[in-house]
Parts: structure tokens; sequence; C-alpha cells
């Protein structure tokens, strides 16, 4: 096929661009951390960690491992030539322990040894002796202790007390949600090959290249410009490589600064999930008030979560959830407080959502509520408290709220997935059966995008186009499998006019791309996409004025203009004068020998984003995304099984840059999001040992998890304004969208008591927790 014709570019239209490396993946062509093949001088980093929670260290033997033979260096904290921190925001959170350690699977020593078994030997062979403290395994045990990681926070906004007092009806309550583990598939892994004299080279599976470079250059106390960081692509993240991806690039820059040889740390999966840190186990008291139609006037929230024993990302991921306890629904008087607690396990960080599905699971569980006490249905409460357009649009921190979708997704999808007519059939299946039960349930979800720490809503771009008219993409951001190079591609295909096959989009680099922010709060794409167009629009300004100087030599009677120009189908045309045009490609080579600068950099920032923590009021998102889903699940009350049935999701991603990409990563996030709600029970005892640390005892979702009928829809006709292409964000807000699973759970629940008597319920609701809420009610029933 002849790719320059216009045929080429409709068929590979934004829609349908694929993956540029699905093929690569599908036959093991691409290439990750551990598959960077090295001569024989690469060793091999193994972290020994600490297997008590709390505990002093009391002495430690080194004498037989440094004697092993194969052993190249073995390091402790003393052995750091730099700083012994790796907090990325609070430096709490030493490199290396030194004389007590915090969490099991905190690290105390360093080796490198020419291979893996050496390396497993020489770790058996390190004799530490402990003094076991009194540990604090929970958030219940870190309250009782006063065990405050940072001062509360706080959101408020109307009279929360004085709407209470008045408010018709009243109801009170707690919620407790898991951890969830990431399971990526891609274990914790890097890289290190030290250069000449202090330079250092990291191959790293990180999402934050810029803070990884940083970490290294505090460890090894060195300058920034010494290290450069390199990812091409991560097998997963969703968050878990934000900020504990430094920690294994800092210890194989270690160990290879101290042998000055490769040294690779590539985590098996057990090890991976003792040592790293899982999403926010929370603990949430309310009080909500409501009239008799089931409108919110008040609520009153207490929201703790669990830091573990550093601070990481936690006040960040508290802060957003402070700013997502209202989802979709207007609060006039609201009281939200915030706490993080120190625990003596792994610190916890960033995870898809990152707080909002703690505090939205919240919200949706008290509309559920307030529903059953009103004997209506859930999606008429969800309705009436919906935030309107005209009016009730201001949050609780004070933003307006514009471009609603909520009425739209509401119409289109109760329409669509037939909701009120299944909610009957339902009704007659649930009072015909008495062993299985069926349940059904709308959610929304509304979430904002941008970092809450309104410096990091920046991004730079390196954009070189070659002589031979190819493009070379540089961006800050990194592949994770979500897609973000093939949107990058089609971002400098759309702006450049010229056909995606001339566009390679590099790996990222911080010596190509400096200062970046993390890939994360699903705003790669928006913000990336507008730096590489930047740049691109620099490169088009210059050519431009060449290729006019070319069509007035030949047309000086009638000349052309810049403003005339049109970079399109690998020509650039004037649109005033069809006729004349111009290849892209010999274009670029008039532009090289009039010697003009074919390489540019991009920039970009997110305007109008601030937020004032002292007042709890500001504009802290550039806009929102929207979606709703619908959830039929069916449970065998003798067994607590479930199986979803039926599940039609409409979600808002203004207009796509490429539809097949974003239809993945909505029913990837709503299945990692039910796992979180179904499946996914980490269970910690109260040494602080994690009880289920591989795929036999910690269940992700599987195939057979996933609706038997999985209806994934784009909402159309919803232009984003102010954004790449006039597209939205959508890695994180299709995870919350498996409440709908969760709550339609709890719905078949109900039904076992006629929904006479509301569940017992808590999050994830698994076969023991559905079992054990369907006897009480039993109990309570017959």
């Amino acid at each position: 096929m002849n790719k320059n014709n216009s045929k080429y570019k409709a068929e590979h239209s934004l829609s349908d661009l694929p993956h540029e490396s699905a093929v690569k993946h599908v036959t093991g062509e691409s290439i990750y951390i551990n598959d960077i093949n090295l001569n024989d001088h690469l060793l091999i980093g193994k972290v020994v960690y600490s297997k008590h929670a709390h505990a002093n260290i009391r002495a430690c033997d080194l004498s037989k491992v440094r004697a092993l033979q194969g052993v190249h260096t073995v390091l402790d904290y003393n052995d750091i030539p730099g700083e012994n921190q790796m907090g990325p925001v609070v430096h709490d959170e030493l490199c290396l322990a030194e004389q007590k350690v915090t969490f099991i699977g905190q690290a105390i020593f360093l080796i490198a040894a020419e291979n893996e078994e050496i390396a497993i030997q020489a770790e058996k062979l390190i004799n530490i002796e402990y003094e076991p403290l009194k540990a604090i395994p929970d958030i219940e045990a870190a309250i009782k202790t006063d065990a405050l990681i940072a001062p509360p926070r706080k959101i408020e906004c109307g009279n929360v007390e004085n709407a209470l007092k008045k408010t018709e009806h009243c109801l009170k309550g707690k919620l407790i949600s898991g951890a969830q583990e990431h399971w990526y598939l891609e274990t914790q892994s890097c890289l290190a090959i030290p250069g000449e004299g202090k330079e250092m080279n990291i191959f790293s599976s990180t999402q934050h290249p810029s803070e990884t470079q940083s970490i290294i250059s505090q460890v090894l106390g060195v300058q920034k410009n010494e290290v450069v960081v390199e990812i091409r692509r991560m097998g997963g993240a969703f968050g878990g490589k934000e900020t504990q991806g430094n920690h294994y690039a800092a210890w194989s820059a270690l160990l290879a600064n101290a042998t000055r040889r490769p040294v690779k740390i590539h985590l098996k999966r057990e090890e991976d999930q003792i040592m790293t840190g899982k999403r926010h186990r929370c603990l949430s008291k309310y009080e909500v008030g409501f009239n008799n139609k089931g409108i919110i006037n008040a609520l009153k929230i207490d929201l703790n979560i669990d830091a573990g024993a550093a601070t990481d990302l936690t006040l960040a991921i508290l802060e957003r959830a402070l700013f997502h306890v209202d989802n979709a629904y207007f609060i006039p008087n609201m009281l939200v407080i915030g706490k993080a607690w120190k625990t003596n396990l792994p610190p916890n960080t960033a995870f898809r959502g990152f707080g909002g599905p703690q505090a939205i699971a919240l919200i949706e569980n008290i509309i559920d509520r307030i529903a059953r006490f009103l004997k209506k249905d859930t999606i008429d409460i969800r309705y009436k408290n919906f935030y309107k357009n005209d009016t009730n649009n201001i949050t609780h921190y004070g933003q307006l709220i514009k471009n609603n979708r909520l009425f739209k997704l509401y119409e289109n999808l109760t329409k669509s997935s037939d909701y009120f007519n299944r909610r009957k059939e339902i009704n007659k299946f649930n009072f015909e059966n008495e062993f299985y039960k069926k349940g059904l349930a709308l959610t929304p979800v509304k979430f904002g995008i941008s970092f809450t720490t309104s410096f990091l809503n920046q991004a730079g771009a390196l954009v070189n186009i070659y002589q031979d008219g190819t493009v070379l993409v540089n961006h800050g951001g990194v592949e994770m499998g979500q897609g973000l190079h093939t949107k990058m591609q089609y971002v400098a295909s759309a702006e450049l006019g010229i056909s995606p096959e001339f566009i390679k989009v590099n790996a990222t680099n911080t010596s190509k791309v400096p200062n970046t922010s993390a890939t994360a709060a699903s705003s790669g794409s928006d913000l990336n996409g507008m730096a590489v167009k930047n740049a691109i629009e620099k490169l088009k300004s210059r050519i431009a004025q060449v290729v006019i100087e070319e069509f007035n030599k030949t047309y000086s009677e009638n000349p052309s203009e810049i403003k005339n120009l049109e970079f399109n189908n690998n020509y650039i045309l004037d649109k005033k004068y069809p006729g004349r045009k111009i290849p892209f490609k010999q274009i670029i080579q008039q532009a090289y020998l009039k010697r003009v600068s074919l390489s540019a950099t991009g920039f970009y920032k997110t305007p109008g984003i601030y937020y004032d923590k002292d007042k709890g009021k500001g504009n802290p998102f550039h806009y929102y995304a929207f979606g709703m889903a619908v959830s039929e699940i069916i449970i065998d009350t003798l067994t607590g099984q479930h199986k979803i049935i039926r599940t039609d999701i409409l979600h808002d991603v203004g207009d796509s840059i490429n539809k097949t990409l974003d239809k993945g990563q909505i029913e990837g996030g709503f299945i990692q999001g039910v796992g979180w709600c179904t499946t996914e029970d980490i269970k910690y005892d109260e040494n602080g040992n994690l009880l289920n640390h591989s795929p036999d005892t910690y269940k992700i979702p599987t195939i057979r998890d996933i609706p038997e009928d999985f209806k994934v829809e784009l909402l159309e006709g919803v232009p984003n304004p102010n954004t790449i292409r006039k597209s939205k964000a959508v890695g994180e807000p299709p995870f919350m969208l498996a409440f709908s699973v969760w709550l339609a759970i709890k719905d078949a629940i109900s039904a076992v008591g006629n929904h006479e008597i509301e569940p017992e319920f808590s999050l994830p609701a698994t076969n023991e927790i559905i079992l054990q809420s369907i006897e009480k009610i039993k109990k309570k029933f017959f």
C-alpha cells in the first residue's frame, strides 16, 4: 500500500492507529530492562531486607559473605558516598537502614555478585541480630498511639453543624477499604552502568526519570548532570513506579559505583510484593444529612489513611482524596478532615486514582445507604444530587464545574443499558429464586485532571527532523503500556501533516528532555502532547519561511503568504492557490541547505490552576473527566461467589486521540477496579508480615472476572477545550466505575432480605464478606 496517499491517512485515523509496540510485544521483540544484553562484566544486585516490622539492629556479621568467592561488594549505610536518603518529598525514608528497621522489606545491605545463585547464597551468610520492638500494624493501632505522620488536612464549605441540626434525616457510619497490590507484569528493575569519571547511566523501570536522576545524584553525592536515566518502556506501573522505582535505581547505582561494573537488580514477584508499598488502606467515619427526597444537605467526614512507615506521596494522595469525596454530587455543607497515620508497613504509594477511589467509594456507599433508608432506587438519589450546569455547580473547594457531562451520560446510558426494564426483571428474578440473587447498580465518576501539586503541571519535548524527512520525537513522558508514545506519534503526525511511518518516538531520556514530571495523574498525553505541539509549531514556522521563498521564486506575480500554508498528507500546500504544493521531504532538504535549524524544544505548563492549602480553596484541576457504568451481577447465596453478567460503560474522553487505546484503558482500568472491589484482599498479621505475597494467594482478576457482556462506548460530540486536540485524560477515571459492580453485589445481598435490612458491607467484597453479610441478614430476617 502507498502510505503517502489520502486513503492511508483515512484508514489510519486517530481512532485506530495501532500501538507503536504492538507487534514487538506479540513477537517478543520488545526490550525491557531485564532484556538488555551486556557482556560478562554484568553483576547481579541483591537487596538484603528486614524480616522484622520494627526492631533495633543490635549487631551484624558480614565476614562470611565478604569472603565468598564471586561476591564483589557488600554495602551498608556507611558506604553511601552521598546522603542516606530517598524520600521523594519529605526526607524521612532512608536509602539503607541504620540502627533501626521500621518495616518488613526495608533495605539493610546491598550485595553485588557474579550471578544470582551466588547472590542468594551470600544473603544467607549474613547474620543480623535484632531486638524486636512493638509494631503498629494498622490504622486502628496507629490512632490509639496518636501516630500521625503529618498534621491533619481540612476542606470545608457552608455550615455543617448547623445543617446537620436542621436536616430531616441523618445517617452515621463508617467504611473500611483495603490495600491493593500493583501487580505490574514487570517487577521492579534497574540496570546501572558506570561511565567515565563520575558518570552513571541508568536504565530504570520508572514513571519519573527526572526524580530517579535526582535521588541517584543525592545518594552518590554527584551533580545531576553526571546521571542519565533512560526508559524505553515499562511492563506496567499503575503508580507503583512513580517513586518506588527510585529505590532500585539508587541501590543499583550504589553497587555500580562501588564496583565500577554494570549492576542489575530485578526483583522476583514475591520480593516485589513484600518490599513495595500498596494502595493506602482507608478508614472513614461519616455523618450525612438529607431530606425526604434524598437530597444531601450536609456531610461530615473523618477520613483516615495508612501511610506506612514513611511519607512517600501520602500527603498528595490524602489531598486528592479530600478533593474527591463529593464525586459527582453537589453538597452545600461539607466538612472533610483527612489524617495520615504511620504504621510499620512498607511506605504506601501512588496507585491508579491516587486517593480518589477511597473517597469515591465512601460517597457512593453513602448514596446507596440513603436510597435504602428511603426505599428508593439508588439511581434516583444519584440523579437528584448530581452537579448541575447553571446552579449547584461549585465544589466544596470552590472550583466551578464547566462542561458537565453527567446528565448527557445518564440519559444515554440508562437508555442504552435498558436500566429501568432490567431493574424490573431483576426484582422478578429475585422474588422467584431463593439461592441465587441478582443485583444492579449505576455509578458515575467525576475526576479532576491535573497534578494537585501545581508546579508539576509542566512538560518538555525535543523534536528533530532529519534530512530524509523523518522525525524523531523526544518527550518527558514514559510508555508503560498505556499507548502514550502512540498518541505522541499521532500528535506529531497530525501537527506536521505527515504519515506516522515517518515519525519515531524515542526512549525517554533525561539528557534529551530535563526536569520532567512523572507520567502520572492521567496527564501524560495532556502535558507531553502540548509540549510536542509547541516544538512542532516552532519547526513549522521555520519551514514555512523556506516554503514561501520557494513558492515565490516561481509565482512572483501572485506571492504566497504564510497564513495560507497547510501541512497535510506529506505536502506543504497553499490553500489559496491549490496548485502550489511541495513534498515535505523536499522542503526539509531545502531547509537544511539554507542552514535552517530542524531541531526544536517544546514546553507547556497547564494554565489557570492553583490551590490555597490553608484556605482549602482554589482551582486545582484543568478540567474534569466524567464517566458512568451500569453493572449487573449474580451471587450464589450458599457460597458467596459472584459473577458479572453485564457491564455497560459510557465514558467522556473529549475528542479521542485514539479510540482503540482509550477503550483499552477504560476496560483495563475498570477490571483493575473490579479486582480492588472484589478479590484483592491484602492480609497482614499483627507482626507486619504480608501473608499473601504470590499469585496463588493474592487474587488479581482473571478472564473469568470479566463481564460476560462487556459494552464500552465513548461519549461522542463533546470536544474538550484548551487541551491537545480537544481530548481528555483516560488513565485513572474508569477505575472508579468498578463501584457499579461493588454496589450491585450489595444490591444482590440486600435482596436476600427483600431489601428490608441493609447489608453490612466493606471493600473488597470477597466471597467471605458476601457470605458473612448474607448470613447476618438471614439471622435477622428469617
